[in-house]
């Protein structure tokens, strides 16, 4: 894997904290210095705490566990829709739902509720509702797409949060901690970074930012995925080895009779 490059974290403004009145004390390990009233975070830190995530990340992916991204901010929303998809990672960038861990049950259920309006669309039954019905069934479904769309592959709890910006997702952080799912995310200088098992300190804000954190997290699962990939085309490979061996003895015995 690429390692991090400080230069490149500074490209994006990865070390731009908060205002300094805004920060949180326990930020203090990972800040450099304080200018014009803003804290600046130490990118050998950042840099450092990048790599080992990614790493842990790659090792969740390969296990074929899912790992959920979390970022319902306007200029992290798009990023993380586009990054996760890329590594076929679930996500929410609309409203959190409520019990979405806790209540993982009833969340399924409003995904096979999903799955079922495109069965009756598929199989006619749709079109035998009346004008009034097939209206409020067409308003549920894209409802249901907006806020549960991008985690209707998910069957099982995930292995893993990712989240950006933890004071905006607390609902999520709390939802994971209860349930002991390990969480990942950006940590600005505003936040608390004893609620994450895997600190990123960052800047949370900018999407330059976010954007650079985030590419860097992605190649880390998509390795992950390679590594199991090839895990299981060699397993494969393994299997079809004895039966190519079965199969060779047969035609080796009619030779050795002619």
């Amino acid at each position: 894997m690429a390692k991090v490059e400080v230069k490149d974290l500074l490209d994006g403004g990865v070390h731009f904290g908060h205002l300094t009145r805004k920060w949180d004390p326990n930020m203090a390990p990972y800040i450099y210095m304080e200018r014009n009233g803003i804290h600046i975070i130490n990118l050998y830190k950042t840099a450092a705490k990048l790599e080992e995530a990614s790493q842990a990340l790659g090792k969740i992916a390969a296990s074929g566990r899912k790992i959920l991204f979390v970022a319902t901010k306007k200029q992290a929303k798009d990023i993380v829709a586009e990054k996760a998809g890329n590594v076929n990672m679930p996500y929410i960038t609309e409203r959190w739902p409520g019990g979405m861990l806790t209540n993982f049950v009833t969340i399924r259920k409003a995904v096979k509720k999903m799955a079922s309006i495109d069965r009756m669309k598929k199989d006619g039954t749709f079109m035998t509702l009346s004008k009034k019905e097939r209206l409020q069934v067409d308003r549920l479904r894209a409802k249901l797409e907006k806020n549960l769309g991008s985690i209707s592959d998910m069957t099982r709890l995930p292995g893993a949060l990712f989240v950006v910006d933890i004071k905006r997702e607390h609902i999520a952080i709390k939802e994971a901690q209860k349930l002991n799912i390990p969480i990942f995310a950006m940590v600005d200088t505003n936040s608390d970074p004893r609620q994450v098992d895997y600190v990123i300190p960052a800047n949370d804000d900018a999407s330059k930012s976010i954007d650079k954190i985030l590419t860097h997290v992605s190649n880390g699962i998509a390795n992950g995925l390679a590594d199991r990939k090839a895990e299981k085309d060699a397993k494969a490979e393994g299997k079809d080895a004895p039966k190519a061996k079965a199969e060779a003895a047969p035609v080796a015995a009619t030779q050795e009779e002619e």
